[in-house]
């Protein structure tokens, strides 16, 4: 007889439950280790059927732990989950346990492609990258805030430029510069640290020709092509280039009941940094790519923005970004701007 496994997962422990024919055979507990659940798993399921998980931090780590040690693991959408095990009376791990064991045995789940180590590697660059990025500006802006209390104006400039205007604006105010000195040679580590992975971004993007592919397109840099080929891994997990643009958030969604049929906005589903990046791409080359660099895609979003707006014709563009680029890498054809423009 088949077993079918459910795991609810947390930081610590991990509640399991197994069902066999229509019953709950066995439950427990574990540590959130998947070499140690593994172990649990074969000595009270030796026919497992299906090992099945939400999607969380744990998930890939689990994922492949699993994997590896010969399970059938499966990691579930958490809100589609959610909607069937926020049914039960009791909000326990162990009756979420029980609910994803139900989902496994009736095969009513919807499984969510797990990303491979590699491409978590890039992510958590690009992530980390971006969390410095983020604090040297906050911590500019602080210094910038803290010193117009003073009636002292840092002029425009970044960098050397920055670092000189704070200290001549105060070398006559000693008692302010004990303060924002360290403030200021903190600014300056994080930056370098910053330096350090970008630089290391740039190395990743050089070594790779998928992503050296997706950089002949105008307005898309080394952080984006990374990112896309990273979120996408294999063309082939995608049927149709143009189910990337859904797979994204970036297709509006739909409401129809009877006599009542509407357009929302887009979604926002799927990876928010990537949705981002798109967007950010798009916006380059509806404004700043230049006459040299004008392809139907820029032509397409021009008439776009007459008619729609900026945003949405940025939202548009993104969108069909998503399908080229994923279409790029499935051909392996450098960006072609005088394509027929988009439909």
């Amino acid at each position: 007889m088949d077993q079918f496994i459910g795991l609810d997962v947390s930081l610590k422990e991990t509640a399991i439950s197994i069902r066999e024919d229509g019953k709950r055979i066995w439950r427990g507990k574990g540590p959130s280790d998947p070499k140690i659940l593994a172990q649990m798993i074969r000595k009270h399921a030796p026919c497992a059927r299906r090992v099945v998980f939400e999607t969380g931090p744990l998930a890939t780590w689990f994922y492949h732990g699993l994997t590896n040690a010969g399970l059938p693991a499966i990691c579930i959408e958490a809100r589609h989950a959610q909607k069937i095990l926020n049914e039960t009376l009791n909000k326990t791990d162990a009756n979420d346990a029980d609910g994803l064991a139900h989902l496994a045995e009736a095969g009513f789940y919807k499984a969510v492609r797990v990303k491979s180590f590699d491409a978590m590697l890039i992510r958590t660059l690009v992530a980390a990258r971006d969390q410095l990025l983020s604090i040297s500006t906050q911590i500019s802006n602080q210094i910038r805030g803290l010193m117009k209390t003073f009636g002292l104006i840092v002029p425009k400039g970044t960098g050397r430029v920055f670092v000189g205007n704070v200290r001549g604006l105060l070398d006559e105010n000693n008692e302010l510069a004990r303060i924002l000195l360290p403030l200021l040679e903190a600014w300056r580590d994080i930056r370098k640290r910053g330096a350090d992975l970008s630089r290391q971004l740039l190395a990743a993007a050089r070594e790779s020709q998928a992503t050296r592919l997706l950089m002949t397109i105008p307005g898309v840099g080394a952080v984006t092509a990374v990112s896309y080929v990273a979120a996408i891994e294999d063309p082939e997990n995608f049927r149709t280039s143009r189910s990337v643009g859904a797979w994204l958030g970036l297709t509006t969604r739909r409401y129809q009941s009877g006599e009542i049929d509407y357009g929302g906005r887009i979604s926002r589903k799927g990876d928010n940094r990537m949705r981002r990046l798109l967007y950010e791409a798009a916006t380059v080359i509806l404004t700043r790519t230049s006459a040299r660099n004008t392809s139907s895609l820029k032509s397409w979003g021009l008439k776009l923005r007459e008619r729609l707006g900026f945003k949405r014709a940025a939202v548009a563009v993104a969108r069909k970004l998503a399908v080229v680029m994923h279409s790029m890498l499935k051909t392996g054809e450098v960006f072609n701007a005088s394509a027929g423009a988009p439909s």
